[in-house]
This record gives structure tokens, sequence and C-alpha cells, in this order.
């Protein structure tokens, strides 16, 4: 007998929690959630229509055959509008959607040196530091100092002002160089159009 009533209980439960979460991801009340007595009524065109009651907005909604939504639930009374919900959701969507196609991610991307760096390893990395700023990402350019290397750390600091100085034209100095550890380290962002 026990287990019978758990599981109408659970069974219950999920369904209860089920509609929760459908609720809440949702981001308007729309015709018999709105709980208000009265409301702002705005008309599917965007006239101003006045304040009425709940049932007469609702009922206004329904002979027009669209959705009564609740646009501003803080207003007093609150502002309700005469649309159609799906076609709504499915705009905002589609502008969303369009939004983050359109935003650039910047990401950090890093080039290591080495304090006895050879011109030409120099000129393929410093490639590589335009490379990335020409794409929009900043670049974390670190020289990594190996046992008693860290005793001229001002070697490093010449090659990331080198780097600075031949990239000034395409970057800003996010952060000026500063040793860490056994690395020091610059951050360079590339100059906004």
């Amino acid at each position: 007998m026990w287990v019978f009533w758990a599981r109408i209980f659970c069974f219950a439960h999920d369904n209860q929690s089920n509609l929760e979460v459908e609720h809440i991801s949702r981001d308007h009340q729309i015709n018999e959630e709105i709980r208000a007595k009265e409301v702002r009524l705005i008309g599917p065109d965007g006239e101003q229509i006045g304040i009425k009651p709940l049932r007469e907005a609702l009922q206004i909604a329904y002979d027009a055959n669209l959705d009564l939504v609740n646009i501003a639930p803080q207003a007093k009374p609150p502002v309700c509008r005469i649309m159609d919900y799906g076609k709504f959701r499915y705009e905002q969507q589609k502008k969303e959607k369009e939004a983050r196609k359109n935003q650039k991610i910047v990401d950090l991307k890093e080039v290591w040196f080495r304090s006895n760096i050879e011109e030409h390893d120099f000129q393929t990395k410093f490639r590589n530091v335009v490379k990335f700023l020409k794409e929009g990402d900043k670049v974390k350019c670190s020289v990594r100092f190996r046992g008693r290397e860290i005793a001229h750390a001002n070697i490093g600091q010449k090659i990331l002002e080198r780097v600075a100085n031949e990239a000034g034209d395409i970057c800003v100095v996010e952060r000026v160089p500063k040793l860490e550890g056994r690395s020091m380290i610059m951050i360079l962002a590339p100059k906004s159009h």
C-alpha cells in the first residue's frame, strides 16, 4: 500500500515540477496566467485601448484570435498587449541568433619567447603575434627563463618591448611586461577600428 501512494506522490511531484519548469522558461505571462484585476491594454497595432478589466481584455484578445501578453508586470496596473505570442517568440529567437552570429568572441592567444632567441625564430613568432592581433584576438607574450637565466630578466623585458614597439601600429599594450615566477608576461590587445 505504501509503494502505491509513493508512486502517486512521485508522479504528481514530477508533473508539478515539469509544469513549473515550463512556466519559468517563458518570459511573459499570457492569457489565463495573468492574475491582475485590471490591465492597461495595448491593441495589436500598438494603439492604446485604455484600462480594462482582465475578463474584458481576454475577451477582446480571443475575439481577435490573438493572445493577451503581460509585457510590463511591474507597472500599476500591468501593461498587456494583444499579439500573436508564437510569432513574437519566433522573431525574438531569430534576433538573438543573429546577434550571437555577429558578435566576435575575443580569445587570448599565447606566444612563448626564450631569452636567448635567435632573429629568425623571433620573426616567426612575431608574425604569429601580428596574425592573432589582426584576427581580433588578444595576445599574451611570455618569456620563459630557465635556470640562471632569471638573473638576466632585463633581456626578456627588452624582447617584449621590441614586440610591443614593432606591433605598435596595430595593438595597444594592455599589461606591461611583468615578472611572474620564472616567466615575464605582457598582454597586447588589438586597436579598435
